[in-house]
């Protein structure tokens, strides 16, 4: 008789800390955890392919406008802080850190605005095959650049969430020490309030 109580109650508490695991969210948030990581990943990805095509973007701009000297050095010096920012898996923890990234990459795209901006004063340089597909592969960089960090910004939005609700944020503060991580923000949110002046 003891026997079988002990079977019973030996069951019965298999049956109460399988139901208790599975609630917790544990492999929930572990992978929703490696979903952000792939998510940003990503974003760095296109980061790096956008500084990789700025050298010869920049070349091919200096042959016909080399007196446009400021802005080009502008975009070289804009492409040096970007990529000197070490981009480790810590960064998405330190929401200071999370905010020089992002801050870095705005400086170099705001630089590369002023770059192609210049182009339209250069007919030739717009006519020059080089510069148009540089400019072609950069704004599908840009592109690229905007899906990833969206993709980034939902996953961080999901993560964030399990990381927020009850009873997964128990796990994640107690059993992983899991926080909520930072997401890109608009670096100007009055600039983005106001609407497009339209001029004829």
């Amino acid at each position: 008789m003891e026997r079988r109580w002990w079977r019973t109650t030996a069951i019965a508490l298999a049956m109460i800390s399988a139901w208790f695991v599975s609630g917790c969210g544990y492999n929930d948030l572990q992978g929703l955890d490696e979903d952000t990581k792939a998510a940003w990943s990503e974003v760095i990805n296109q980061y790096q392919r956008r500084a990789d095509l700025i050298p010869n973007l920049v070349a091919t701009v200096k042959g016909y406008a080399a007196h446009e000297k400021e802005t080009l050095e502008g975009v070289v010096n804009a492409r040096a802080k970007a990529t000197g920012i070490q981009v480790t898996p810590e960064v998405l923890k330190d929401p200071a850190a999370f905010e020089a990234f992002q801050s870095a990459q705005s400086g170099l795209t705001s630089a590369l605005g002023r770059l192609i901006a210049i182009a339209e004063n250069y007919p030739n340089l717009k006519a020059d095959q080089n510069f148009r597909d540089l400019q072609s592969q950069l704004e599908g960089t840009e592109n690229r650049i905007t899906v990833a960090r969206k993709r980034y910004i939902d996953r961080v939005a999901e993560y964030n969430k399990m990381v927020r609700y009850f009873p997964t944020n128990l796990t994640a503060k107690f059993l992983l020490n899991l926080e909520e991580r930072p997401n890109f923000t608009v670096a100007d949110e009055n600039a983005v309030a106001k609407p497009p002046e339209v001029t004829f």
